[in-house]
């Protein structure tokens, strides 16, 4: 059986990129993201709601977000759902869902500098490393 694992999202950056580098060179940039809803209770009551994505981008495509990418920016993000698990120095597993991300829109008018005319970030086909070091 086939499966499909596919997540796109549009929200604001909630975070400054941060990249880092992999022990083989690669680079890592993440970033959180933010998508809004609003609603109207039953009550009649306007109501807003946002969730909060962990983005994961690998080599050329972390390198332009990095670059490009600012708090505040809205962006589209095109990837995969991905479950990371640790367990903490004190013995307590955690876990955090992220975005594994192989394509990144910048949906805000391009700063200076950036991709012309598409404003994109590039996608990235190259696998990433199976283990990220963080």
């Amino acid at each position: 059986m086939v499966g499909l694992n596919k997540v796109i999202i549009i929200g604001n950056v909630g975070t400054d990129p941060e990249m880092r580098f992999t022990p083989n060179g690669n680079p890592v940039t993440s970033f959180r993201l933010a998508t809004s809803r609003t609603y109207t209770a039953p009550d009649g009551e306007r109501k807003q709601e946002t969730e909060w994505f962990d983005v994961v981008t690998w080599n050329r495509l972390a390198e332009n977000c990095n670059q490009f990418l600012t708090k505040g920016q809205r962006a589209y993000v095109e990837g995969r759902l991905r479950t990371r698990s640790w367990e903490s120095q004190d013995g307590q597993r955690h876990s955090r869902i992220e975005i594994i991300a192989n394509r990144v829109l910048f949906l805000d008018r391009r700063p200076a500098g950036t991709l012309p005319e598409t404003g994109e970030a590039a996608s990235d086909d190259d696998l990433e490393p199976s283990e990220i070091p963080f």
